[in-house]
This record gives C-alpha cells, sequence and structure tokens, in this order.
C-alpha cells in the first residue's frame, strides 16, 4: 500500500489494496458509487475509534465512560430507517455502556466481544437475505478490514489506521468520536460530504 498524500483532514490518491470488489476501474467509479449506494441495506459499524473518540476512560471498578457524538446518534436513530437501512454494531470490547447507547439508538443488532468481525457480518448478510454488495461498514482499525474489504462501500475516519485509510471506498474528513459516522450516512445518501472517495 503506497500513501500518496496526506493532509489534515483531507485523505486523497491512495493506492488501494485488491479485494472482491476492487475489479471496478476507475473510469466506473462514478457508475459503481450510483449503483451500490441505491441498494445498501445494512450500515455497519464498530465502535471505539469510530462511533467514539478511541479513548477508554477506566477507573478501579473497570471502565467508566465513553462519549458518543449527538449528531451520529441522529443519523443512526433518524436517517438510516427513513432509507429502510438496518444499523449493526460490531465490536471486539464489551460493554455496558455500548448496549445502553444501542438501545437509546434503537439498534437491535449488537455484537460485542467479537474476535472474527468478518464471520458475524457474513451471518447478518446470510440473516436478512442480502448480499455483501448491500452492506457497507465504517470502522477505524486492523480488525474492521477483512469486512471492508468485503462489503459494498466502506469508510473510515480521518484518524483511522493507515492501513483503512489506504483501502477504505470513502475516507471522513471527521475524526472517530466527532460525526465521521453521520458523514458517512450523509455520504451514502447522496448529501454533500467533506471526505474523498478514494476508489
Amino acid at each position: 500500500l503506497a500513501k500518496k498524500s496526506l493532509a489534515a483532514g483531507h485523505i486523497s490518491n491512495f493506492q488501494t489494496a485488491p479485494s472482491r470488489r476492487r475489479s471496478v476501474e476507475s473510469s466506473d467509479k462514478k457508475v459503481y458509487i450510483e449503483r451500490v449506494r441505491s441498494v445498501i441495506k445494512l450500515f455497519f459499524m464498530d465502535v471505539d475509534g469510530t462511533l467514539t473518540d478511541g479513548k477508554i476512560y477506566m477507573g478501579v471498578a473497570g471502565e467508566l465512560m465513553k462519549a458518543f457524538h449527538v449528531k451520529d446518534g441522529h443519523a443512526i436513530k433518524n436517517l438510516l430507517p427513513q432509507y429502510h437501512m438496518t444499523p449493526v454494531i460490531i465490536t471486539g470490547r464489551a460493554s455496558e455502556i455500548v448496549t445502553s447507547r444501542a438501545q437509546e439508538l434503537n439498534i437491535g443488532e449488537i455484537y460485542q466481544g467479537v474476535d472474527n468481525k468478518l464471520e458475524v457480518m457474513l451471518g447478518i448478510v446470510e440473516k436478512y437475505h442480502c448480499s455483501l454488495e448491500d452492506a457497507a461498514y465504517i470502522g477505524d482499525d486492523i480488525g474492521d478490514l477483512p469486512c471492508m474489504l468485503q462489503c459494498g462501500l466502506s469508510a473510515c475516519p480521518s484518524d483511522a489506521a493507515d492501513e483503512l485509510l489506504a483501502a477504505a471506498d470513502y475516507v471522513c474528513a471527521k475524526r472517530g468520536g466527532e460525526g465521521a459516522v453521520r458523514e458517512f450516512v450523509e455520504w451514502l445518501l447522496r448529501k454533500e460530504g467533506g471526505g474523498t472517495f478514494t476508489r
């Protein structure tokens, strides 16, 4: 993977790794994106570093708090249902705070303490009788990469791991926990986005 340019809040011109869905020629990317954005039915999200800033606040009794952005919450609770997209959380850590936030946002599909995120994603895709092309995924670190390389459209926050910045279809202008999920949702819904389409 070779990174050609990196500026604050703006990622562009990455050489991307080959995957099941990256046989699309760059000249066809506009056709591809319009076709796939119109069929997304499942919206997969990581938590730490994506819905949050990645910091884990610990006390002697364990995890004390996580900070979530209200704009991400609005997109998940209000925008996704309007467009018949089902939100799904897949996270490597287990937290009652995440459970509470998911309930608040009416997220019924929540999977915590997951080692193999791709296996879980494939199971959800099958459960909803969808194809991988019907799925969008946003994550920030190496554990998210297998899912991102297999889904229809992928995204990451601007402060994600370098490997994800290189592989994502869309790199958000916003950082994890600061509205990146809302930005990706609005981009999927063909609203203006401040990030970069990198295919």
